[in-house]
């Protein structure tokens, strides 16, 4: 089969090359799917799961992207929930071969039925973005109906996400980002946007959860607006400050095949939308990982 892969950690992007790779074997309770759209978190050359297994040793060359949306073709032993024909979305895991390839084997566990009217494309961007955002607002952060919530980067890939996701559950959502976001994250339903490089942060005013997504300097800045019992929470790095009188919570996205049918049912109704910026051939992924783009690009490897 076809696959983008890795060989040399020090290479970046450069090193990304399309090659003929063996077909992915379907452990016990995997699923062996044909990879129709595949999206990719630019960060992961950096992850140590891209390079090594979860007992440590070299697997390259290795095929990055963790999340897909396909068709079984084949089902490994013992697995159940699933079945041959079936069109599925999900993530596959951090220390494996990813779905930047024709064919990947993922974990049956870690997908979720796609409905026939949802697009491969849109249901790839959905993983990781949407999954982040529910994770971080209602799993960590506890956000409810009537509380405040001020997102980081309202205008990306995981924040317009979790505006969306805030707004219909009843919060007030207070935006960050640069200025060219300012028109969408509000058409989102942002009541109030910041532009980190010309307004003040501290503006923004307090809110009972803080998501963020960019680290650093804005992170540190963020404890101070958290109000008294709420919660920083960040995918970013672990936190060194923390608000005075709240919580704060670093995590990694996990996998969720029900939370997974819960986003696809709100994109198939038309109350969820994934910020797609662009859909490029596999021959291109190369190309696209070393690109910036307000939303995800979308990978697309086999055409419906």
């Amino acid at each position: 089969m076809q696959a983008i892969t890795v060989q040399d950690r020090h290479a970046g992007v450069a090193g990304m090359t399309l090659r003929d790779m063996p077909h992915p074997h379907a452990a016990e309770n995997d699923v062996i799917v044909r990879v129709h759209a595949a999206g990719f978190t630019r960060g992961e050359l950096d992850w140590p799961g891209t390079w090594a297994d979860r007992a440590g040793h070299d697997r390259t060359p290795s095929i990055p992207g963790h999340e897909l949306s396909g068709v079984v073709v084949e089902l490994g032993y013992g697995t159940t929930g699933l079945s041959v024909g079936q069109r599925v979305f999900g993530l596959a895991d951090w220390a494996r071969n990813g779905t930047l390839a024709e064919y990947t084997a993922v974990e049956a566990r870690n997908l979720a039925p796609l409905p026939a009217d949802v697009d491969h494309t849109v249901a790839a961007a959905l993983p990781v973005s949407g999954l982040t955002a529910w994770q971080g607002l209602f799993d960590h952060g506890r956000l409810t109906t009537g509380r405040t919530v001020l997102i980081h980067g309202a205008a990306g890939a995981v924040g317009s996400v979790a505006v969306q996701l805030a707004r219909e559950a009843g919060a007030r959502v207070i935006g960050t980002g640069r200025a060219s976001g300012r028109d969408r994250a509000l058409a989102l339903g942002v009541g109030t946007f910041v532009d980190l490089r010309t307004e003040k942060l501290e503006d923004a005013g307090r809110a009972d959860v803080v998501f963020d997504v960019i680290g650093g300097e804005i992170l540190d800045r963020s404890a101070a607006l958290v109000r008294p019992g709420g919660t920083l929470v960040t995918i970013a790095e672990p936190p060194t400050v923390h608000p005075e009188d709240g919580r704060v919570v670093f995590f990694v996205v996990e996998p969720d095949r029900a939370r997974l049918a819960d986003l696809a049912a709100r994109v198939r109704d038309g109350r969820l939308e994934p910020l797609v910026s662009d859909v490029r051939p596999l021959a291109e992924a190369p190309a696209a990982f070393a690109e910036h783009t307000p939303g995800r690009t979308i990978i697309r490897v086999t055409e419906d």
